[in-house]
């Protein structure tokens, strides 16, 4: 073999996961950092990430978060002891860093409600501040003479402006689409997610609605858009094969925006 091939085999790597050669190119897969802050469905959502091929890593580290090519912040409970772990933990700067910066940015449940101004849960608590506007609780929501109870457990379905039955499955051409390009492309309307909450989210900005839902006579905002920031009150990685095709529409976001290849998906 001459000096050349044998040079070309042997290869070089070079920077952020790359391996290259004059043969050949390996492209690395996209990092997630799944933020653990004590209050999270961490191993649930890790299993999804997994199912769709992304390299994900449950930390706590704000090195990993700022190093990684997606974030996600996951979590249950309440808002104002997760706050104060945020803070404890040094991770406020970097979560909102990671929003200026536009590096995709995903919060489920708890998360969501985290990127707000505030929440009057359990006394007034200052949000990361990503997005303007308050979180609310339920109150008293009813449905056909009846007060439904609070929590929110259980499946419910999400809409792309209103909640209209009878939208229900009817999937809009992609220019018309405000769904095309998220983490919910291809679904139609009216689909069912799993929920678990008492708290919602009231964006001052209508603009970053994603999806609305109607618990009783209560319509709310149920995801938000803001860049590359995309958060859900409710738990794809719990919602069967819809939830997995929002993973999977994730894992393309994050690979398209780290300019490396589609990750290949488990079965």
């Amino acid at each position: 073999m001459s000096d050349e091939l044998k040079d070309a085999a042997k290869g070089a790597t070079t920077g952020r996961g790359f391996t290259r050669n004059r043969m050949s190119e390996t492209i690395r897969t996209p990092t997630v950092a799944i933020v653990d802050f004590g209050l999270g469905n961490l191993y649930s959502v890790l299993r999804a990430c997994e199912r769709v091929g992304l390299a994900a890593r449950i930390t706590s580290s704000h090195r990993d978060v700022l190093a990684a090519d997606g974030v996600i912040l996951p979590g249950v409970g309440a808002f104002g002891d997760a706050m104060e772990n945020l803070r404890r933990l040094d991770l406020v700067g970097p979560l909102r860093e990671i929003h200026a910066r536009d590096t995709p940015l995903i919060g489920i449940c708890l998360g969501l409600q985290l990127m707000m101004t505030g929440s009057s849960e359990f006394g007034d608590h200052q949000g990361l501040g990503m997005i303007d506007g308050p979180v609310v609780h339920f109150g008293r929501p009813a449905e056909k003479n009846s007060v439904l109870k609070v929590p929110q457990v259980g499946w419910n379905r999400v809409f792309r402006r209103a909640c209209d039955e009878a939208a229900v499955d009817q999937l809009p051409a992609a220019a018309d689409d405000p769904w095309h390009h998220t983490p919910l492309a291809g679904l139609a309307d009216g689909r069912h997610m799993y929920f678990v909450h008492s708290y919602y989210v009231r964006p001052t900005d209508s603009s970053v609605v994603l999806s609305v839902t109607r618990y009783g006579d209560v319509e709310f905002c149920s995801a938000i858009r803001v860049g590359n920031t995309f958060a859900f009150q409710y738990h794809p990685e719990r919602s069967g094969p819809d939830g997995l095709r929002v993973y999977r529409n994730i894992a393309g976001l994050i690979q398209h925006h780290a300019g490396v290849e589609e990750p290949r998906h488990a079965a």
